[in-house]
């Protein structure tokens, strides 16, 4: 192999060093620029996406607030709003209790009304056919015809002896 000749490795060496500088100077005018170049553009696109990001994310959290804000708020008028229905329900329930329980008194001191007239139409009747009925049997009894005042004071003794 040619390269490990010790006749011809001070050329080579040369030759390497020249190679060497000349690649050296052309990537640092040249290529290394254009790629340094090309490195901070793209560093400074994502740090312009990250800030872009970072204030689309506190966009995006305000957003947020303001719409679970909103949800409590809903959430606050439903309840007051609930509330407010279950309070006129209540009220109109004790206002048509109140009307039903005066109407029910006042239908049952009717009913009781009635019943005591009809009471005293009964009693009034059984005083009457007690009174016939005590002459009837005393008459028969006795063979003779029994007074009637007679009997009726007899039918209320008895009356007012129950």
């Amino acid at each position: 192999m040619p390269q490990f000749d010790p006749a011809i490795f001070s050329p080579l060496l040369v030759w390497l060093v020249v190679t060497f500088v000349a690649l050296y100077v052309l990537m640092s005018k040249f290529a290394l620029p254009k790629v340094a170049n090309i490195i901070d553009q793209r560093s400074e696109r994502i740090e312009g996406n990250l800030a872009k990001a970072e204030q689309l994310k506190s966009e995006a959290a305000a957003v947020l607030a303001a719409y679970e804000k909103a949800i409590a708020d809903a959430k606050a008028q439903a309840q007051a709003e609930l509330a407010k229905s279950a309070a006129a329900v209540a009220a109109d329930t004790a206002r048509r209790e109140t009307e039903f329980a005066a109407r029910l008194a006042e239908q049952t001191k009717s009913a009781e009304g009635r019943i005591k007239a009809a009471q005293a139409e009964a009693m009034a009747q059984v005083k009457s056919i007690a009174t016939d009925l005590a002459a009837g049997i005393a008459a028969k009894l006795t063979g003779a015809s029994a007074d009637q005042a007679a009997a009726s004071a007899a039918v209320e003794s008895a009356i007012k002896e129950r």
